[in-house]
């Protein structure tokens, strides 16, 4: 026999509509299927505490449970089955009804379909069949949809930002890696249990970029340092500082890899940028470079596509 509604809710009989619609609240955030992943007591749980508020918040339905015990009309009552009650003389009464034992009575009486130009018995329960939890009368509560600035190291290395979400401050967990523009789904965490969807806007860095899950940093260079080779200490996304060799005769966009040092798996790039001095070079400078010219005729265009 199915469990009274009152006390599935865990309120007394004379709870006000703001105490069942609190105690319901509680509930289903609780044991949402969504929190409880693969627990069928708790999709159980959720589908009793279901029914229970889809009755108890209804004026006409309450009123009717409230008085015999049962949100199935009877005989008598609305309509109901002839004689005023099921097949046999079964009288409900105050009593629970197991909905496959009315259904098979319904079929004896009307036949499969249903009867009387009605619906069948899934009509008569309005709708759904309570013993199965298979349908409700009111559709799922739609999802809450909103924005949330992330920081791009957040992203990056995974991490939890707060929101808050009418009156409440919750919790959302950023897996390593996420992308700007998609979408996290937090179970049962809005004011009546609603999902809330997350839609993820990653904020610029200072000086970090990505491509994918890879990361890229800009790094300047010298003349000098691109001609004959060096070193130079750079940054990483994950708070650390590397010291790496740059080669000679490293040209500006060449990239320098560091495995594994990305984002969530990928790779942090140094992207070589050699700066040319500001202002006119002095004479000793000018020499010198009028020399190296000489030294190296080599034609830096010959291999474009444009020639």
């Amino acid at each position: 026999m199915p469990r009274d509604y009152y006390e599935i809710l865990g309120v007394s009989r004379s709870a006000s509509a703001d105490d069942i619609a609190k105690a319901y609240k509680t509930l289903a955030r609780k044991h949402h299927p969504d929190r409880n992943p693969g627990d069928k007591t708790a999709e159980s749980k959720f589908k009793e505490i279901q029914n229970a508020y889809d009755t108890l918040s209804d004026p006409k339905k309450k009123g009717f449970y409230d008085q015999h015990g049962t949100d199935i009309p009877q005989g008598g009552t609305g309509g109901g089955f002839p004689g005023g009650g099921f097949p046999g003389g079964f009288q409900p009464g105050g009593q629970q009804i197991d909905p496959e034992m009315a259904q098979e009575m319904f079929r004896r009486m009307f036949g499969p379909g249903g009867g009387g130009g009605g619906g069948g018995f899934e009509d008569i329960l309005g709708g759904r069949s309570r013993g199965r939890g298979r349908q409700r009368s009111q559709s799922p509560a739609e999802p809450i949809e909103v924005e949330a600035h992330v920081p791009f190291l957040t992203a990056a290395l995974g991490g939890t930002i707060g929101l808050r979400i009418g009156d409440r401050d919750i919790d959302v967990k950023v897996p390593a890696g996420f992308e700007d523009g998609k979408k996290l789904r937090v179970a049962g965490q809005g004011d009546s249990g609603e999902d809330i969807v997350v839609k993820v806007r990653v904020e610029p860095h200072q000086f970090f970029r990505r491509e994918g899950k890879d990361v890229l940093l800009d790094v300047p260079i010298s003349i000098p340092e691109a001609a004959l080779g060096g070193k130079v200490e750079v940054p990483t996304v994950a708070g650390k500082r590397v010291t790496v060799k740059v080669a000679p005769g490293t040209s500006s966009g060449s990239r320098i890899r560091l495995p594994g040092m990305g984002m969530a798996g990928g790779d942090q790039y140094l992207v070589m940028k050699v700066v040319v001095p500001k202002g006119k070079p002095d004479d000793r400078t000018k020499e010198l470079l009028e020399e190296y010219a000489k030294l190296h005729p080599d034609d830096v265009r010959i291999d474009v596509p444009w020639r």
